[in-house]
Formats: structure tokens, C-alpha cells, sequence
């Protein structure tokens, strides 16, 4: 099987691209800068190619002779569409690591287009949403008169520059929750909970997720709001940012500052996540996930899904409707507590 790594050089394109070539994988590095592509390429004597997304037959000529695309070059708002629209018309499975509501919703739209091309999209499959879809189709099974479900997270790790980027430019839209089955504008932090994560009950507040978008389709729960834990002030931060001033001055901070974390401040590192789903009746069902570091995560669920993209069944899926919701208990340092159902 050929496969292509496109963003190879973004932070988590690297930890990737490294993972990968020191498991033996003969993938194919392919981004926009040969500058950059290039020495990478070289160093773990692989093979690469140069293109831009901003040119349809460019991408379908770069897409050439390649089953599946690992696509990780962000922001997903800009680059999803046109490496996903290439895919379709070069029959190139697709996955990718977004966590944009947006993106998800807009690839969800392609479902009928890939499955007439018989190809797999599978948008989300790192941290956003491998885990929390996993946990998600977990306690809906556990409880299948859900009505609600409440999703938390807690990262374990600083930001690298694409993930940093993302957040920021995500504040102007403000909020976002699935109402009645509709993805709704809410104010920034407009609903807290108390959350029963493995390691101890936290206070964690609404913010926009992908699982807005991605649980809905894997779940079929109509009200959905995810959640993590803020610092105080983050809903002035976030009215602050909504402002183009603002957000200029916080692109360029990100990208003279922002190098993303270190493999030192990664060692040791883990994740958490939880899930409550509840229906009309009082009953619910919640479950959390101990995990590593959200990087590490991401890595090793690329991998883990590449070998098998090609066989799942063609349209847009959700990772825990394509692999199962036991899909996350296949990596190393996942501990899953069984749903607890009341």
C-alpha cells in the first residue's frame, strides 16, 4: 500500500513522518515547500512530492499512484476541501486531523459524492475526535434513549502552532452546540458541568469541538455540548480576540513564538476524557478514557488507521462508526472505565 503524509513538515507532520520511517513504512512526504519537504525527505530517505493546494490539477497530479492521503495541513478551514474534492477524483482514500466543526459538517456534506466514488473519508482522526467519538458511541450504546450528551477533554500538553492558530481563529465564531439536532451559535462558555474525569471531578466549561458535528452522526443524540477546562477570564479573552485587530496581533505572537512542545515536556504527558449521556426519563450513562498526551495520541491513531482506510466501507464516517467504539482501546496507556449506567 502507498500512502501520502501532506503537511509532512507541521509539528505533528513531523512526528508522524518520524514515526512512520522508523517502523519501516515506505510513505511518500508531500507538502508545498520543497525547502522544507525536501530535508525531511532526505533524512528519512523517503520519497516526496511538491504541491499546492490553491491548484485542482496539481493536487489530482500529486495524488497520483497513491491509495490513501493522510492529510495534516492546517488550517482544515482552507485545505480540507480542495485535498478532499482531489480525492474524489482520483478514487485516494482521505483522512485527516482536523478538529474544525466547520470541516467536519462540510466533508459530512461529500458523503453521497464518496460513496458513489467508493472512497473513505474520514475526517478527525487524531485526538479530535478519535477518543471523545470512541467514548461518545460508547455511552450511547450503554443508553440508547439518550437524549443529551455532555463531552469533556483535558489535553495534557501545550499547544503546537497549527493547533494555536486554529483555537484563535475559531473565537470569532463564537460557541457552538447541537440543539435539537441543529449545530447552534451559543455565547463562548455559555454552560458549565462538573466533570467525573478518572483523575479526579473537574469544573469545565463549554467550548466548541468537533464532536458537536462528529457524535451527532455516530450517536444519533440530538443535544450535544462538549467541554474542558478553562483558565479564568478565557470568555473575555475570547470576546477580546473576536476582534480583527486582535486576532492579527495573535497570528503573528503564534507564529514567532509558538514552536509547540518539546519531546521532553511530551514524556510523561496523558489525557483525559469524559462522557455522560442522559435521557428524559432521569437515567444516563458516563464512562471516561486515561490516555497519553494528545501528540502522541494523534500519531499513533494515523498509523494505526492507514493499514485499514482502504477497506472501510466508502462516504464520510466517524472513527468509532468505521472502527468501532472499542477502537481507542487498542492503543497503548488507554485505560476505558465500563459505562456507568443509572
Amino acid at each position: 500500500m502507498t500512502w501520502m503524509l501532506y503537511g509532512a513538515t507541521g509539528y505533528t507532520g513531523r512526528l508522524i513522518a518520524r514515526r512512520a520511517a522508523a517502523r519501516g513504512e515506505r510513505i511518500v512526504l508531500a507538502g508545498r515547500s520543497i525547502a522544507k519537504i525536501a530535508p525531511l525527505a532526505a533524512e528519512l530517505g523517503l520519497e516526496h512530492r511538491i504541491f499546492a493546494l490553491d491548484d485542482p490539477a496539481a493536487v489530482r497530479r500529486g495524488l497520483e499512484g497513491v491509495e490513501s492521503v493522510a492529510h495534516c495541513a492546517g488550517p482544515f478551514s482552507a485545505t480540507a476541501l480542495p485535498m478532499a474534492r482531489a480525492c474524489l477524483d482520483t478514487g485516494t482514500h482521505y483522512l485527516d486531523i482536523t478538529g474544525e466543526i466547520d470541516v467536519f459538517e462540510q466533508l459530512h456534506a461529500l458523503d453521497g459524492q464518496a460513496r458513489a466514488a467508493k472512497v473513505v473519508l474520514l475526517p478527525g482522526a487524531g485526538f479530535d475526535v478519535v477518543p471523545t467519538d470512541c467514548l461518545a458511541a460508547t455511552v450511547a450504546a450503554a443508553l440508547p434513549s439518550a437524549t443529551r450528551l455532555d463531552l469533556a477533554f483535558l489535553p495534557g500538553r501545550s499547544a503546537s502552532p497549527g493547533t494555536a492558530r486554529t483555537a484563535i481563529e475559531s473565537l470569532p465564531s463564537g460557541g457552538k452546540a447541537r440543539i435539537d439536532g441543529e449545530i447552534r451559535t451559543v455565547p463562548i462558555g455559555w454552560r458549565r458541568t462538573r466533570a467525573a474525569f478518572a483523575s479526579g471531578p473537574r469544573t469545565v466549561t463549554a467550548i466548541p469541538w468537533g464532536d458537536v458535528s462528529t457524535a451527532y452522526y455516530s450517536t444519533g443524540i440530538p443535544n450535544i455540548t462538549t467541554y474542558t477546562s478553562v483558565p479564568p477570564g478565557a470568555a473575555v479573552f475570547g470576546r477580546v480576540m473576536r476582534l480583527p485587530a486582535a486576532q492579527a496581533v495573535a497570528r503573528a505572537a503564534i507564529g514567532a513564538l509558538v514552536r509547540g512542545p518539546s519531546a521532553k515536556a511530551l514524556a510523561g504527558t496523558h489525557s483525559e476524557a469524559w462522557a455522560l449521556a442522559s435521557d428524559e426519563e432521569g437515567r444516563s450513562a458516563q464512562a471516561t478514557l486515561m490516555m497519553p498526551n494528545a501528540y502522541e495520541l494523534t500519531v499513533e491513531s494515523v498509523l494505526r488507521i492507514m493499514p485499514r482506510l482502504a477497506g472501510l466501507p466508502p462516504g464520510t464516517q466517524t472513527p468509532s462508526k468505521a472502527l468501532g467504539a472499542g477502537f481507542i482501546t487498542e492503543f497503548a496507556g488507554v485505560t476505558l472505565t465500563a459505562p456507568d449506567a443509572k
